[in-house]
């Protein structure tokens, strides 16, 4: 990792942990010492075997909509990318930061590059497409009590509908229009050049040309997932929803754990509200918001006096941990990188 990279993860780990430590102090009281006598290991065991479980069906689905491609990536490389995009999205704003991670590793795979963002930009789509559902199934099994959770709430899942609609109908247009995506990165890279003072001429000329080739890739790639990659496509589509039902459900298992209800509908709705506040950008990898949304959601159907505990360890679950599978991955890919120079 550079140097600012691992500024930003102290910033990151810092704010987690600043945060949690308030949570903590304004949550515990009396009642808190109870629960804590009814902690039931084996649920926490579990909790952190079901997030592995869920990050190996996060790599099996690159592998398969790989596949469907024609690229034979190997599932432990795939969990590798999985994992050093775990990091990099633990320090970057809203989690941004661990798409060109995976495209990168699916690149080292022997994928084309433009092969490669068309599998990243695919799980997105998937990922959209399975957390609307989620949240319009709960939306109807909660009822009335979905009135409950306020109207702040509903209010951004329903405009992060409007959004999503608009992503995918972006992608629909460029795919339909390759030109137009073409002459966007032809600009960027215009200007990112004269931002650089590079004047090579061949070199950029080489570069653009590049350019042309990889969305040609890019729009041949999302035409094949519409056309003979639909069987793997449906298979992504599989494990994208057994990724996020197995992720929402966690935070049930570690409430079953302290000795509370488990809420699992609430939990999922509340779990896409979280995964929504953390895309604005405005902490590294999320930290803090995460910890504050969680509280102050959790809050309306937990005993307050759990809450805090169980924000802290469903953070050491979803943040932590994967801040350390992400060093080691990341350590390993580093090695590799220098091997190849």
């Amino acid at each position: 990792m550079k140097r600012s990279q691992w500024k930003w993860l102290a910033v990151s780990l810092g704010f987690s942990s600043i945060v949690l430590i308030l949570v903590l102090y304004f949550t515990f009281d009396e009642r808190t010492l109870t629960y804590l006598s009814r902690l039931n290991p084996w649920y926490l065991a579990l909790a952190l075997v079901a997030h592995i479980a869920a990050l190996g069906i996060w790599a099996l689905r690159m592998k398969l909509l790989s596949r469907s491609l024609g690229y034979r990536v190997g599932l432990f490389g795939c969990l590798n990318a999985v994992f050093a995009n775990l990091l990099i999205a633990g320090i970057t704003p809203s989690q941004a930061g661990g798409e060109p991670v995976r495209v990168h590793e699916l690149y080292r795979s022997g994928v084309k590059l433009g092969d490669a963002t068309a599998v990243v930009i695919m799980e997105r789509i998937l990922d959209a497409v399975v957390l609307v559902a989620i949240s319009i199934v709960s939306m109807v099994l909660l009822g009335q009590q979905w009135q409950s959770i306020g109207s702040g709430q509903a209010g951004l899942i329903y405009a992060s509908w409007v959004l999503i609609a608009a992503f995918v109908l972006l992608l629909l247009y460029l795919f339909r229009n390759p030109h137009v995506l073409k002459e966007w990165l032809k600009r960027i890279s215009l200007w990112l050049d004269k931002r650089k003072r590079k004047r090579n001429a061949e070199k950029l000329a080489a570069f653009l040309g590049k350019i042309d080739s990889e969305v040609d890739n890019f729009h041949g790639s999302l035409g094949m997932f519409v056309s003979r990659g639909k069987f793997g496509l449906f298979l992504g589509m599989v494990c994208t929803a057994l990724f996020w039902i197995i992720e929402f459900v966690i935070a049930s298992v570690i409430l079953m754990g302290l000795g509370e209800q488990p809420y699992f509908v609430e939990s999922f709705i509340a779990q896409i509200l979280i995964a929504l506040l953390m895309m604005i950008p405005l902490t590294p990898g999320g930290s803090g918001i995460a910890e504050v949304s969680a509280t102050s959601i959790y809050g309306i159907f937990v005993d307050s006096a759990i809450v805090g505990v169980f924000v802290l360890l469903w953070r050491m679950i979803f943040y932590y941990f994967n801040i350390f599978v992400g060093l080691v991955a990341s350590i390993g890919i580093l090695k590799r990188e220098v091997k190849r120079l």
